[in-house]
């Protein structure tokens, strides 16, 4: 993201102080310009709103939606960052009450002194709590825990009249909050949240490993006592043909307790131990990561597992290794890359293994390959997670990746599956009315909420998810 020169819209009672910028999601992929507003005064945010002129406003966390919800060319975009309490943390009923740009790393070494954590983590710490909630994020326990909403007792939302509604889960405003849970921003701007926590005797995790030679075994390994684990996760050789194709490890555990920890760590069981190593630097040509390179890494990713169990971890070495390097999106080069991600229901492994071997077989490289098995869903009309498989895989830009996208589409599509629209830079229209059935309700109770449409974004407007501003 670059900075260009100070700029000053005008609101409706007079110049807003704005930054034009050029921004991106974490894919570093279909860069626009936005005037970008950072405040922490509700009320110069909410004549932002009242005055968005006709490319709308949307809020924007730190950026690591790998697409395009948080951009919007020639318009207005909030940069959320400068709500930054943590209100009140009620530690005897484990409840938090935090601005929605606090990150989830701040919030968790904020907690986890306290006993504390939080119930769903996504594969990184940077993300903002309104980022958490507008893409109803999930982990590697949603089989167990659901997704970040779930645990959300109650949220505060600048509407686009300018006011700001409490919204529950039970009460009377329930229909907002399940379309603002997974709404990516486009019912209004979340300013503040309470969120249900749970209870931890140690920061730490205690872990099984397991081998998987091939594809197959893998599946049949998830299969068997997942419900053990409170968190659970694969990653899969997306290099490797033959016998071996979609060999890989599983990962699964669960929050340790005291008496699991060695006697030198049980000294400070609550110490967060999640250090940060390096920042990539932005030099990167394209075409590093290449079947040879990603054979290496495979090949390393591969052997470093090995099978063995009651291995306590940090945070670090069991959910956020990508987090010991800052700005590591940029090791894929000027050109970006997209993470795809989809689900697909449990009797439709057969599309789970096709989608497999169509990756492995087109040539396209991924080094960071996740599948997990979702638990049911909840009733956010746009909530990504269903019951089912699901399969992410991060895929550098290159000719003919298109076609492989387009390929896997349809694949998803004739499953009942759906992508993720925190991940999704490039699907249509089309296809993203087929995967959400409930999409004209939730534009229903958008329009109704938003009747100038304010709220936009080019993601947005690319799925025709709002239509122009009126």
């Amino acid at each position: 993201m670059t900075t260009d020169a100070p700029t000053t819209p005008s609101g409706p009672t007079g110049p807003l102080p704005t930054t034009r910028r050029r921004l991106t999601g974490w894919g570093r992929t279909a860069p626009t310009t936005a005037d970008v507003l950072r405040t922490s005064d509700v009320d110069v945010l909410a004549r932002a709103v009242r005055g968005a002129g006709e490319r709308g406003i949307i809020a924007r966390g730190l950026g690591r939606s790998y697409g395009d919800p948080a951009q919007n060319a020639g318009g207005l975009v909030v940069d959320m960052t400068a709500f930054d309490r943590i209100h009140r943390i009620d530690v005897d009923e484990a409840l938090v009450d935090v601005d929605a740009g606090v990150s989830l790393d701040t919030l968790l070494r904020t907690l986890v002194p306290h006993g504390l954590w939080i119930p769903v983590l996504p594969g990184t710490r940077q993300v903002t709590v309104g980022g958490a909630i507008g893409a109803d994020i999930h982990g590697g326990n949603h089989h167990t825990q659901g997704s970040f909403t779930n645990h959300v007792v109650s949220m505060d939302l600048l509407t686009a009249d300018g006011s700001v509604r409490t919204l529950t889960p039970h009460g009377p405003e329930r229909d907002l909050f399940l379309a603002t849970a997974g709404g990516m921003g486009l019912t209004g701007i979340v300013l503040r949240a309470r969120i249900r926590l749970d209870r931890v005797e140690t920061s730490y995790f205690i872990a099984d490993v397991e081998q998987a030679p091939d594809f197959d075994d893998m599946l049949a390994r998830l299969q068997k006592n997942d419900e053990r684990y409170t968190y659970s996760k694969t990653w899969f050789d997306s290099v490797t043909t033959g016998e071996h194709m979609g060999r890989g490890f599983l990962l699964r555990g669960s929050s340790a307790k005291l008496e699991d920890l060695p006697a030198k760590l049980r000294k400070d069981p609550l110490k967060f131990d999640a250090p940060q190593l390096a920042t990539f630097p932005d030099v990167f040509p394209p075409g590093m990561l290449n079947r040879w390179t990603a054979k290496a890494l495979n090949e390393f990713y591969y052997r470093k597992a090995k099978t063995q169990t009651g291995v306590v971890q940090n945070i670090t070495q069991f959910y956020h290794l990508l987090d010991l390097f800052a700005e590591w999106n940029r090791a894929y080069g000027p050109h970006g890359f997209l993470q795809y991600q989809f689900v697909v229901p449990f009797e439709r492994v057969d599309v789970l293994r096709r989608s497999m071997e169509t990756i492995v077989e087109s040539g396209h490289i991924s080094a960071l390959n996740v599948l997990k098995r979702f638990g049911k869903g909840n009733d956010a009309h746009l909530s990504f997670p269903t019951e089912g498989w699901t399969l992410a895989v991060d895929l550098p830009v290159a000719p003919g990746l298109h076609e492989l996208c387009e390929t896997l589409d349809e694949m998803v599509l004739s499953a009942g599956g759906r992508l993720y629209l925190a991940k999704d830079s490039r699907t249509t229209a089309d296809r993203l009315a087929r995967m959400y059935p409930r999409l004209e309700e939730w534009r229903g109770i958008r329009d109704a909420v938003d009747p100038g449409r304010r709220f936009a974004s080019d993601q947005a407007r690319r799925l025709q998810l709002v239509g122009p501003a009126r």
